[in-house]
């Protein structure tokens, strides 16, 4: 719950400085002397509205709260600060947030009604209560829910998969046609590793032909000396076996040349020039011969898989049929639950409508189209009209029945709630009718409200009198008496008479016995 509450230097109040207490908070007081800027002024401290005093602090605690950045544990006392200077700074626990943070931070705290906001009729917070309550009231609903969450996502999963196949499939025949004459154009080549480098062997000596066997017809006249220089040897008493094996040695050279010359003779030297040429291309583009038939290696597997996608696509196409209709049951149970959950909450809405003087509140649940919550769309009416169309009096009043109703069955934490302008232009019934269910309410939250009327304001626990004098505002809580004197006034204006008084006793001494 709020503590305290201190302001100073906003508008026309200098300080502001109030201790608070649980329960119904009221603020009255006459025309101008500031109630909506005190309220304001509170919601700016939690970054909900724009900023007026030059300095703020509210103290809370009891609060199921918890943040790890800001070291906020539960139930620790929580002080929020808000300083206006050149720029307005705020500070959580003393540690400096961002208004961003900060309003986000107060969501989880405040609960702001003001006839713009219409969250709580949404249906996804909705059907958020209706589960809320489903899990309070059936056992085994948290399993169907927890079951039907898994399904769902594994059903997205397979969605995303079957709709990137499809994505590859319209590409697919592009990209088996490529693989196809990458793995053609090497295939027709056959390459094979050390090849380039005999081939270029082949050429050298193709280029040299000419000129060797010219040489070698030349040198070949060594041979006619051959018994010459043997003859020599022999007078000279030397032995000739290494001219022998040396004379044999390079006639054996010669004749291997000779021979391999036949061969190139067969050979067509074009087809020779053209595979260097292809070989020597797929060289420059791969690196290397090794690279290239790695390359073709990959696109075979690459095209296999290609093939392996209509099989995969049809298990997929089987596995989402199964899924939807896993989801489907389990989202169709959900529904069921949901249908007895509303039910309830109908039921316990219109309780309350009829303190409120309105009637027949009817919750519908429609279909939509599948997602995390299930296919339910959750519709308001009130006497079978939409919500749009009835008075701002009437959603206030359906909508303080709705959060009644929720927070009877514990759906929602203890929290804090602010109202405008909850009881204006209303008749003395409506009022009161107002405050018996503020009352029910206040056993969940504490709520702030400024009043106008007397019947509201004599159901608070805690009652401030916001005045202004001289052109200063200032804020006080009233004891007993002072509280007679207050709703008097809003009962007969400024000239108290007897009846108002007497009656404004009477309120209170009603609100005493309840």
């Amino acid at each position: 719950m709020l503590n305290r509450i201190y302001l100073k230097d906003f508008l026309s109040f200098k300080e502001v400085d109030i201790e608070i207490k649980k329960g119904l908070v009221v603020f009255t007081g006459p025309s101008g002397a500031g109630k909506s800027v005190l309220m304001q002024s509170i919601l700016s401290l939690f970054a909900i509205e724009e900023c007026r005093a030059n300095l703020g602090e509210v103290t809370l605690n009891g609060l199921n709260v918890q943040n790890e950045a800001y070291d906020i544990n539960i139930n620790d006392e929580i002080i929020i600060k808000e300083i206006k200077k050149e720029k307005t700074r705020y500070f959580l626990n003393s540690q400096t947030i961002s208004k961003k943070n900060l309003n986000l931070f107060s969501k989880k705290l405040i609960k702001h009604l003001h006839l713009k906001d219409t969250s709580d009729f949404e249906s996804k917070k909705l059907v958020e209560f209706l589960d809320s309550l489903c899990l309070k009231e059936y056992s085994e609903f948290k399993d169907l829910k927890d079951n039907f969450i898994s399904k769902y996502h594994e059903l997205q999963k397979i969605n995303k998969e079957l709709l990137k196949i499809k994505e590859d499939e319209s590409k697919l025949e592009d990209l088996k046609e490529f693989a196809k004459f990458e793995i053609e154009k090497i295939v027709t080549l056959d390459p094979k590793i050390g090849e380039y480098e005999e081939l270029n062997e082949i050429k050298k000596k193709l280029s040299k032909k000419e000129k060797i066997q010219e040489a070698i017809e030349k040198s070949s006249d060594i041979f006619n000396y051959t018994s010459s220089v043997n003859n020599a040897l022999q007078l000279m008493e030397e032995e000739s076996a290494f001219f022998d094996e040396s004379m044999n040695e390079l006639n054996n050279i010669f004749e291997k040349f000779n021979d391999s010359l036949y061969e190139l003779e067969e050979l067509d030297i074009e087809n020779v020039l053209d595979r260097i040429e292809k070989l020597s291309s797929l060289q420059k583009r791969f690196g290397s011969i090794e690279e290239a038939l790695t390359y073709k290696k990959e696109k075979e597997i690459e095209l296999e898989s290609y093939e392996n996608i209509f099989f995969e696509k049809a298990i997929l196409e089987k596995n989402l049929t199964k899924a939807k209709n896993e989801v489907n049951i389990l989202s169709s149970k959900i529904t069921n639950y949901r249908l007895k959950s509303k039910e309830i909450i109908e039921k316990k809405i219109n309780y309350y409508l009829k303190y409120l003087y309105l009637s027949n509140a009817k919750i519908k649940l429609e279909s939509k189209e599948l997602d995390i919550t299930g296919v339910d769309k959750v519709i308001f009416e009130l006497n079978g009209v939409n919500l749009e169309t009835i008075s701002s009096g009437e959603f206030n009043r359906l909508r303080l029945a709705l959060l009644t109703s929720i927070s009877e069955f514990d759906i929602v934490q203890n929290g804090i709630l602010f109202l405008d302008e909850i009881d204006a232009n209303l008749s003395g019934k409506e009022s009161s009718a107002i405050a018996t269910v503020l009352s029910k309410l206040c056993e969940t939250y504490q709520i702030f409200a400024i009043s106008h009327q007397p019947q509201l304001t004599s159901t608070a626990n805690q009652h401030f009198l916001v005045d202004k004098k001289e052109g200063v505002s200032s804020v006080k809580e009233l004891d007993e008496n002072s509280r007679i004197n207050e709703i008097a006034r809003m009962i007969s204006g400024e000239n108290i008479t007897d009846d108002a008084y007497s009656f404004a006793k009477n309120l209170l001494k009603e609100r005493i016995i309840h």
